[in-house]
């Protein structure tokens, strides 16, 4: 029997979410699965890749085989290198926690109404021109 480390997806049509699966090679790709060894999440920013080292190792150590796709995930997180002995990739970027921002009242503002409209209506101004027009042709 060959096994296989590879993907199988999850999510919403747009939003696809994987686990990194071991399974038999003839399984279906959404197929039951042996035992989940991490998640990745691409849509993310930066995705999110959580990887069980341990047993990744142990698993290529008996033979299983990684996709294309995993192949490439582990190599990202330094999983591949450990196994072949080869020097270890720079870390993976890890996403920064985003600011808040800051208050109105942090800012100085103050919530004091002026009790009157910045723009004027302009029906308003439309007759104020036509009856200064009409006043100024009767006293000509």
């Amino acid at each position: 029997m060959a096994v296989k480390i590879k993907l199988k997806r999850l999510g919403k049509i747009r939003s696809p979410h994987y686990r990194i699966v071991v399974a038999d090679s003839r399984t279906r790709r959404d197929g039951r699965a042996i035992e989940e060894i991490g998640k990745y999440h691409p849509t993310y920013n930066p995705s999110v890749i959580e990887v069980n080292a341990e047993r990744v190792a142990y698993w290529l150590s008996v033979g299983a085989q990684p996709t294309e796709p995993v192949l490439a995930i582990l190599k990202k997180t330094g999983d591949w290198q450990k196994f072949k002995g080869e020097p270890a990739p720079a870390p993976l970027l890890v996403a920064e926690p985003k600011a808040a921002r800051p208050s109105f009242e942090a800012l100085g503002g103050e919530d004091q109404g002026k009790g009157e409209a910045i723009t004027q209506k302009k029906k308003a101004e439309k007759k104020d021109e036509a009856a200064a027009e009409s006043s100024e042709s009767t006293e000509a």
